[in-house]
């Protein structure tokens, strides 16, 4: 009687097929034609492993496992010329006995093999290859050769993290990853002497498995790493760049290296706030936000450590590479200045403006970025202030000096001197640079610092007399207030401009009247320039 060989079963997919000095692992049911059972693999809870056509098994058997792939099934039937023949095995064979296999192939390698990779999916773009000592970050569906799961990162929620090529993986791994790309896909298939060889894991892996890891990179990088900087937009005009020291706001888009957005400042509305190389921020972003322009768009690329290391934070994982894509908004120095720009001056500009001088202007206001904040142009009317006396933010009062009429400029207020760290809800940004572009167009010159009322000419000797209009030696502030009125009107004296009159000549009234009985005597009453020879200033 011949072999015989029935396949009970093929698969699909049969890339590799046994051939002799192959090593296999299979699992098999030994039994009589009559049925009986006398062996079985299944039984002792491990596959039959075993190198085919080296003599290591018996003939017949030798020859069945030629040509099968892993996860056929044979039905094979072995004369005993091929098998025990006429001894048999004592006490388990009988002398020639035919013998029946049902045989279910499940591993298949050979001392000649190498690590298979099969990349499977390529992204478009590939910066950076895996090289040895990099650092990764990956996930992997871990199968033997017939498909069987015994392990997966997808299962357990994290990626696996680990050196390339130094000897922390497998060596079929150390050398299946080299050359990926971040977001790669492929295939590695691993004989077991460059994985667990002939002892397995002690757990999941049995000796002298293959394996097969399906494996997905998602992140890459080097312990001798720095940031990687990629201008994407840099504005025509940059005057100033940023340094150590200075005070950033800017927008963001955070994301891993595999496109997973962890952080936005976008979608906070607010721009995020700080200062730049004094530690506030992680390390990488300290040194990448140095040498930016005002609407200068950058990626920075920031390895684990320079980032959140190996811990991670939040929504970012331990380890992970960092991407931020950056918009400055405006940046300044604690130290800074208010900034002005003449645009243009008239030709005859002798009357400079001062502190206490009444100024009408025009101004458009907007944020560094171009953002137009304000203008008074849309409002049809000029904007007036007492200069130097508190009624704009002090960088407006520093910028307007020394002005004339007709003249334009451009003055920039760092926030210090602006509206500060809290801006003005819903109009400025917090600690946000203004740019005003203002023209004066009127200018009424104060008085003296301290004066609210000037005599133009000489000042009557009976002024008190004058004043007291019903001659009863008390003056009221009715009677005060007409009399000023009537030396303003008569060009005789001048009062403070852009302050209003009531409430001057009160504060004049108030202090001439010294015991605060709403009426001013003869001995009260006192000139200015009198009370300075006492060193008294009180209006």
């Amino acid at each position: 009687a011949d072999l015989r060989v029935e396949r009970r079963f093929v698969p699909e997919s049969c890339p590799r097929a046994v051939r002799p000095g192959d090593f296999v692992r299979y699992h098999y049911l030994g039994a009589f034609p009559d049925g009986t059972r006398f062996d079985s693999s299944y039984d002792r809870g491990s596959t039959f492993n075993v190198f085919v056509g080296k003599g290591q098994l018996i003939a017949g058997m030798d020859k069945a496992l030629v040509g099968m792939c892993v996860n056929e099934r044979r039905f094979v039937k072995i004369p005993p010329r091929l098998a025990y023949g006429s001894e048999g095995v004592s006490g388990v064979i009988p002398p020639n006995a035919v013998l029946h296999f049902d045989v279910l192939l499940i591993d298949l390698w050979n001392s000649e093999d190498e690590v298979q990779v099969q990349t499977y999916f390529k992204p478009e773009k590939c910066p950076r290859t895996v090289q040895v000592s990099d650092f990764v970050r990956y996930h992997y569906n871990g199968t033997f050769l017939d498909g069987t799961l015994f392990d997966s990162s997808h299962n357990r929620m994290r990626t696996y993290d680990t050196y390339v090529g130094i000897g922390w993986l497998i060596p079929g791994m150390d050398q299946g990853l080299l050359g990926m790309c971040v977001g790669e896909k492929r295939i590695i298939t691993i004989p077991p002497f460059l994985a667990y060889g002939e002892e397995g894991d002690g757990k999941e892996i049995p000796g002298q498995a293959s394996l097969v890891f399906d494996v997905v990179l998602l992140d890459l990088h080097n312990p001798k790493d720095g940031i990687t900087i990629e201008n994407q937009h840099v504005p025509e005009s940059c005057e100033r760049r940023s340094q150590t020291g200075d005070f950033l706001r800017y927008h963001y888009n955070g994301t891993l290296l595999d496109g997973t957005l962890f952080d936005s400042s976008y979608s906070r509305n607010h721009t995020y706030d700080t200062y730049v190389g004094k530690g506030y921020v992680i390390a990488g972003m300290d040194e990448g936000l140095l040498g930016v322009c005002t609407g200068e768009k950058r990626r920075i690329i920031i390895p684990p450590h320079l980032g959140y290391g190996e811990e991670g934070r939040g929504k970012i994982p331990g380890s992970a590479v960092l991407v931020f894509d950056i918009h400055v908004v405006d940046f300044h120095n604690p130290s800074d200045s208010v900034g002005i720009t003449v645009n243009y001056k008239p030709s005859n500009c002798t009357v400079l403006s001062k502190k206490g001088d009444y100024l009408k202007y025009h101004y458009n206001a907007s944020l560094l970025d171009g953002t137009l904040l304000d203008s008074t142009h849309s409002l049809g009317k000029t904007y007036n202030i007492v200069l130097g006396s508190g009624q704009v933010v002090v960088g407006m009062d520093m910028g307007l000096q020394d002005m004339c009429v007709g003249e334009r400029r451009t003055v920039v207020i760092p926030p210090h001197l602006g509206y500060g760290e809290d801006g003005v809800e819903g109009e400025v940004p917090g600690s946000a640079v203004l740019v005003f572009d203002i023209e004066l167009l009127e200018l009424v010159s104060g008085l003296p610092e301290g004066y609210m009322f000037v005599w133009n000419g000489e000042v009557s000797p009976n002024l008190f007399e004058e004043i007291d209009q019903n001659h009863d030696g008390e003056v009221l502030l009715e009677e005060f207030s007409e009399y000023i009125q009537a030396q303003v009107d008569s060009g005789k004296g001048k009062l403070a401009p852009g302050f209003d009159f009531e409430k001057i000549v009160k504060n004049m009234f108030t202090n001439q009247d010294r015991d605060g009985n709403g009426k001013v005597t003869a001995e009260e009453f006192k000139l200015k320039d009198q009370e300075a020879k006492e060193e008294h200033d009180e209006l």
